[in-house]
């Protein structure tokens, strides 16, 4: 199925896990869409794959947007074969610290920009019969995030939809048409480099620090091997799960686990100003 495979959009590609994932899509042939609320950073990283990619600034906050970059693309390649919604916002603080502003930034583009993404997308894939959402999803989709409670009900929300929007399709005997949740741990990105001394996002280095060339390879490994969810690094899935199942054992243990977060928050503070 790879062969037909033709284009690709990838939201929140300026930077980071965004950059990684379309230069490995490039690097398989498929013609690249590079989109970013940020103009500059999208025709950048456009420039830096060369022929077959090209850019355009995209708020996934705007549904109509979304439906346009997908019917650019599929004129562009010829088909829209691949949709990854990596466009992420990240604010931390106790769930009454937000302003409205960012309480609804991170509703509108991690959750609401989310779906626009995957429902554009299938408007392409399911006649043509075939093709890939894979949503960004992160860990705070599965259980709740101490200093994160607003991110993680939207990445909650993400993770609804994606499973969701998957039993839809295969329940309407779409059997070519996949959508994929990556959860991975916290990524060194540009979403955590002023985190490093903020205590209320101790939980997002509680883990592994993944580096995004890793979780890029994950993710474009899932057109090979179509799965629902895609947990990095594997083991932690279970560990957060018993968390979630439990709540009340969570609570008893939250704070051996904000010591040992911040523990870790700092380590990884002094190794990488090294």
């Amino acid at each position: 199925m790879l062969h037909r495979m033709r284009g690709a959009v990838v939201t929140g590609a300026g930077r980071g896990l965004g950059r990684e994932i379309a230069r490995r899509l490039h690097a398989r042939g498929l013609a690249v869409h590079v989109t970013d609320v940020d103009a500059a950073a999208a025709a950048a990283v456009a420039a830096e794959l060369g022929g077959g990619a090209w850019s355009s600034a995209l708020d996934v906050g705007d549904a109509a947007a979304c439906r346009a970059a997908a019917a650019a693309t599929a004129e562009r390649a010829g088909e829209l074969a691949v949709w990854v919604n990596n466009a992420g916002v990240l604010r931390t603080g106790r769930a009454w610290d937000h302003s409205d502003a960012e309480r609804d930034l991170m509703l509108r583009v991690n959750a609401a920009g989310l779906m626009h993404g995957t429902l554009a997308a299938l408007e392409r894939m399911r006649p043509a019969g075939r093709g890939h959402v894979i949503n960004v999803v992160s860990l705070a989709g599965i259980v709740a995030a101490p200093g994160e409670a607003v991110y993680a009900a939207s990445k909650h929300a993400a993770m609804a939809f994606t499973l969701g929007t998957q039993f839809d399709l295969r329940r309407s005997g779409i059997r070519d048409v996949h959508v994929s949740a990556v959860c991975p741990d916290g990524i060194w990105t540009p979403m955590l480099y002023d985190k490093l001394d903020d205590p209320e996002a101790a939980v997002s280095f509680s883990g592994v620090l993944l580096e995004p060339g890793v979780v890029a390879d994950a993710a474009v490994g899932l057109l090979d091997r179509p799965r629902p969810v895609l947990v990095l690094p594997r083991w932690r899935g279970p560990v957060l799960r018993l968390f979630d199942a439990t709540p009340r054992l969570g609570l008893r243990l939250l704070p051996l686990v904000l010591a040992d977060a911040r523990r870790k928050q700092r380590r990884h503070a002094r190794r990488l100003r090294r």
